[in-house]
């Protein structure tokens, strides 16, 4: 095989001389070529430099320029690199250099070119350590390998996972993609926890140990970045370690994937479910004829991207060298006298700045799509996503700038919305270990450590954290609410998680710190979580993530209460209002007078000597509040007044007996305090829990220490509650909303909760700043608030205590006190009213009918001195009165 390839290189070398003699006219031009001379990449990016030079000048006899290369070994050495360039500088005197393979290689070659002033072209060099050595005589004919974080982005995006760990190689190659990964990842906040650096001339075993330590940590997505050499050796050992299992997530990048031709078979076997980014080749009528020339002539050697990059870089020098010209072709000598280096006396281009002005523009249809410098590399707006199948590769879909992730370039782009799935832009994917579901990209290692989940020691309200120590063994046995329903988050969770609690204790068994204490563990990484009744606040947020809250919470205050209704020997009459009382009494003396106006000349029971009369007005009209009055009534109008009447008095005794059963019977019950505001303006001494942040809220509202007074237990706040103020005590206390609930499950009938100063977010679990759990926890917090498994547990740990008393988060009010309120004449204005003119009427028509009949004094006297039978036969001789009758 190599002596096949040294008659071609020989081949092609007379075939240029004899073209170049056989043309008149034609300059030749010196390039310089520096490769790695006897590797399999660089005999490929030879055959076709040469097929290029060929197929070009060939359908362009016309040029008068001609290139000739030039060779310079590089030894696969980055000083051999330098040497070879140096070389062909100084020997052949080049105008321009192709290569070399590498980044390292490049690095130093870039600067002997900006030296010189002759422009170096590299289609290989991806690094983008490159690109700050702001080279203007530097022209990257390939892509940076920068681009394509914005492909691995989306693709870690698609899938939701909040974790990934870069796997590079330990030189500037595999460094220089790091910065603009991690700018990349953290744009959609995905943490790097941390990288795995692995040296280019690693050994199996440390492959292994790192492999091993990869496999230890709960971060299952992997971004490998290196050459396809070790990645082969990292992939044979992943399998057998088992990192290639199912919940395994692997991504190429095009370091690797452009090179899957030069790995063994064994190596592809290895890396089956693995993702890839793969540079895209637009097809093209032109590069499938060069496929099909290649395969007929070098049919045991694959032809991959960079020796396409090859076939247009070269292409792209021969054109700008002749649209350049033919003038200054030569070098200036720098003499700087002796004892000078070799790169000291390098001679300067005369022709490099005008080959560079060129260059800059060139734009053409190449074989590798379309070629043009802009700021001095090409610009990929495509990349190709494979998944690894058997012993090769199947594309699941395309990445472009203006479209994201699609199955296909020429379909129309879905939306990210809530109900697309990554199956709306990607075709079906074969995961690590065969698996068919997306992996979750995270999981507790089952051999990995336990989490070390700190808990509060709490001495009073112990319902929701209490901690023990085992009798037998001495080991920490912790109980509560919280507990309950961590552990029933933990059970669905998507993954096992090994933990351990560990009491947040002193050797006596005392606490060891208030909660801030206890939640500055988590960020000083002694504990891995913190569970227990840990409030959500924004000061604590600065240092450490909470899940979303699993109890409701907040600050209550709460207050002794009393009946407030004083009662005494005139409380019967509180009922009424004074107007009312007066009112009634007025209409009875009312109603009184008008029926015995309207019956004392026809009713016996109403006549009689004067102080019998006025008697028989004021019995008549209160014997009608019990419905009985002795005195019989013959008219029709005093009839129909007594009626109307009758049903204004019913109203008013049922509505009096009412409100004083009301009065006497119920207890309006009022706090002592009624606000928070209140406490301050009087400066009352209040309490509050102690290792509560609510010592500080209470500072910051206004006030003093000395005004404070600390409390553990629920018997503690009943105890300084019920002394008050004056004798030690306290007159009011703050307690957040699930202790409050406690609390007054034992004293209701004693407190009651007047107010809640400070909103709060609730209880929450901590964990690290960056922990993936935190997504995971509130998920499964979620899914167990939903269910019914956390209405079991409020009730068990709630509800017993609550069952004779309201919930004060419900019912903030959880002892309702009922006001009495007096009756007045406006609740009855219009009963009052029908009577009033039912009198006014009746006297009316009383009035009328006796003065019609009238024959002046003489019925007057009648009237004074009533003879019945006169009387009444007057009166029925009255039209006005033929309808009424007489006993």
């Amino acid at each position: 095989m190599r002596v096949i390839f040294v008659a071609l290189l020989f081949f092609f070398s007379v075939f240029f001389v004899v073209l170049s003699r056989g043309q008149n006219k034609k300059t030749e031009v010196n390039v310089g070529i520096v490769t790695d001379v006897g590797m399999m990449h660089s005999d490929i990016e030879m055959l076709c430099i040469n097929m290029s030079l060929a197929d070009f000048y060939s359908s362009r006899p016309h040029f008068r320029t001609r290139i000739v290369v030039n060779v310079g070994d590089s030894k696969k050495d980055v000083v051999g690199a330098a040497a070879a360039g140096l070389e062909l500088l100084k020997n052949n005197e080049v105008k321009a250099i192709l290569g070399p393979w590498s980044s390292m290689q490049a690095h130093f070659l870039i600067e002997i070119g900006q030296k010189s002033r002759v422009p170096v072209v590299s289609y290989s060099a991806t690094s983008p350590f490159l690109t700050s050595l702001r080279s203007p005589y530097f022209f990257r004919a390939t892509y940076e390998d920068s681009f394509q974080v914005y492909t691995i982005r989306a693709i870690i995006k698609l899938f939701g996972w909040r974790e990934a760990v870069p796997v590079y190689i330990d030189n500037s190659f595999g460094e220089g993609i790091m910065p603009r990964l991690t700018d990349a990842l953290q744009e959609i906040n995905v943490r790097i926890p941390y990288r795995s650096v692995i040296a280019s001339n690693a050994t199996d075993h440390e492959i292994s140990v790192e492999l091993l330590k990869m496999m230890t940590m709960p971060t299952r997505v992997f971004i490998v970045h290196m050459y396809s050499s070790l990645a082969s050796r990292v992939f044979i050992k992943a399998r057998e370690i088992g990192l290639m299992k199912p919940g395994y997530v692997w991504i190429l990048t095009n370091g690797v994937t452009d090179e899957l031709n030069w790995i063994s078979e064994t190596g592809i076997e290895a890396m089956e479910g693995v993702l890839g980014v793969k540079t895209y080749i637009q097809k093209s009528r032109e590069l499938e004829n060069f496929r099909s020339r290649w395969r007929k002539k070098f049919s045991r050697m694959e032809l991959n991207v960079y020796g396409l990059w090859a076939y247009d870089a070269i292409t792209a020098l021969a054109i700008a060298i002749e649209e350049a010209g033919t003038n200054n072709l030569t070098f200036s000598n720098v003499d700087l006298g002796r004892n000078v280096s070799e790169l000291e006396v390098l001679a300067l281009s005369q022709y490099g700045p005008k080959l560079l002005q060129t260059l800059s523009t060139i734009q053409f249809k190449g074989l590798a799509g379309d070629f043009r410098f802009i700021k001095g590399q090409l610009q990929p707006s495509v990349f190709e996503i494979v998944n690894m199948i058997g012993n090769g590769e199947r594309s699941i879909g395309f990445w472009t700038e203006e479209n994201g992730l699609v199955k296909k370039l020429n379909q129309q782009p879905k939306s990210m919305n809530a109900l697309s799935t990554w199956k709306d832009h990607l075709k079906n994917i074969l995961w690590p270990g065969e698996a068919d579901s997306v992996p979750k990209g995270w999981e507790m290692p089952t051999n990995g450590k336990k989490l070390r989940i700190g808990v509060p020691k709490r001495t009073g309200y112990t319902d929701l954290v209490k901690v023990t120590r085992d009798p037998i063994t001495n080991s920490p046995v912790v109980t509560g609410f919280c507990i309950d329903f961590f552990e029933a988050v933990i059970r669905a969770m998507p993954y096992d998680v090994s933990y351990e609690f560990i009491p947040f204790e002193k050797p006596n068994g005392k606490p060891a710190g208030n909660y801030d204490d206890l939640v500055h563990q988590v960020y000083l990484g002694r504990y891995d979580a913190v569970v227990g009744d840990t409030t959500i606040l924004a000061n604590r947020s600065a240092y450490v993530d909470f899940t979303f809250p699993f109890f409701k919470s907040g600050v209550g205050l709460i207050a002794p209460i009393k009946d407030q209704v004083k009662r005494d020997s005139f409380t019967f009459l509180k009922p009424l209002s004074w107007n009312l009382w007066f009112t009634s009494f007025v209409f009875f003396f009312l109603v009184g007078i008008t029926v015995w106006a309207l019956e004392h000349r026809v009713n016996p029971d109403f006549r009689g000597p004067a102080n019998y009369q006025a008697s028989t007005i004021l019995w008549f009209a209160f014997s009608t509040m019990v419905f009985a009055p002795r005195e019989r009534v013959f008219s029709f109008g005093a009839r129909f007044l007594v009626i109307a009447w009758y049903f204004v008095v019913l109203v008013l005794t049922q509505s009096y007996t009412a409100s004083l059963a009301s009065l006497l019977t119920s207890q309006q019950l009022h706090p002592t305090i009624t606000s928070m505001s209140s406490l301050l303006e009087r400066g009352e001494t209040v309490g509050y829990q102690r290792t509560s942040f609510i010592l500080g809220k209470l500072k910051e509202t206004g006030f003093s220490q000395s005004s404070l007074v600390p409390f553990d237990t629920s018997e503690e706040c009943n105890e300084l509650l019920r002394k008050g103020s004056e004798k030690g005590g306290v007159s009011a206390a703050f307690l957040e909303i699930p202790y409050l609930r406690l609390f007054l499950g034992q004293y209701c009938n004693t407190y009651k909760m007047v107010e809640e100063p400070f909103n709060i977010d609730g209880f929450g679990f901590v964990f690290p700043i960056g922990s993936p759990m935190v997504a995971d926890v509130s998920r499964a917090i979620l899914k167990v608030a939903e269910s019914p498994k956390a209405m079991e547990l409020e009730r068990a740990w709630f509800k017993k205590k609550e069952e004779r008393c309201p919930d004060p988060v419900t019912n903030p009010d959880p002892n309702p006190s009922f006001t009495s309120r007096q009756l007045g004449v406006d609740s009855f204005w219009l009963l009052f009213l029908v009577v009033f003119v039912v009198c006014i009427l009746t006297l009316g028509k009383f009035t009328l009918c006796f003065l019609w009949k009238s024959k002046g004094n003489d019925l007057w006297e009648e009237f004074q001195q009533p003879d019945n039978d006169s009387y009444i036969n007057k009166v029925e001789k009255c039209p006005c009165s033929s309808s009424e009758t007489h006993a």
